[in-house]
């Protein structure tokens, strides 16, 4: 079998008390019950931003005024999971009313002092410590 790595995204959207937006996914067969950034799988014959624009609006009902690549993040395979993802992270602005689809049972604003209680998936907790590091104002001047 041929395996090869998948491409996905995921976007780091603040509030104004610089806390991040994660969703609860009860429904995947990785980590059930974890925590995540809005994202997910850019399909064939997509590009990274559109495929970011359509999972942030599928996920929050929130439309994308502006997307900043940040970073990528190498997700290997490990004893948990064989799946293997290189992850665009990009810093979205939003706009519109927050509203979870069915992937998702919970939503939360998250700080840098709380990241340590909740349980997070795909290294999410990584990308979110990196990106505070980074600093939003640093961030939002480029």
């Amino acid at each position: 079998m041929d395996k090869r790595p998948q491409l996905a995204v995921r976007a780091i959207i603040c509030n104004d008390k610089n806390e991040i937006l994660l969703l609860k996914r009860d429904n995947t067969e990785y980590c059930p019950g974890c925590w995540n950034l809005p994202g997910g799988k850019v399909d064939y014959d997509e590009t990274a931003e559109a495929a970011l624009i359509h999972e942030i609006k599928e996920e929050t009902s929130m439309d994308v005024r502006k997307a900043r690549f940040l970073f990528y993040l190498d997700n290997l395979p490990d004893k948990e999971s064989d799946l293997h993802f290189v992850t665009l992270i990009f810093h979205a602005e939003v706009e519109g009313k927050l509203n979870i689809n069915g992937e998702s049972s919970d939503y939360s604003w998250v700080s840098q002092e709380e990241l340590f209680n909740y349980r997070i998936a795909f290294g999410n907790e990584v990308v979110m410590k990196r990106f505070w590091e980074m600093g939003i104002s640093n961030i939002v001047q480029k």
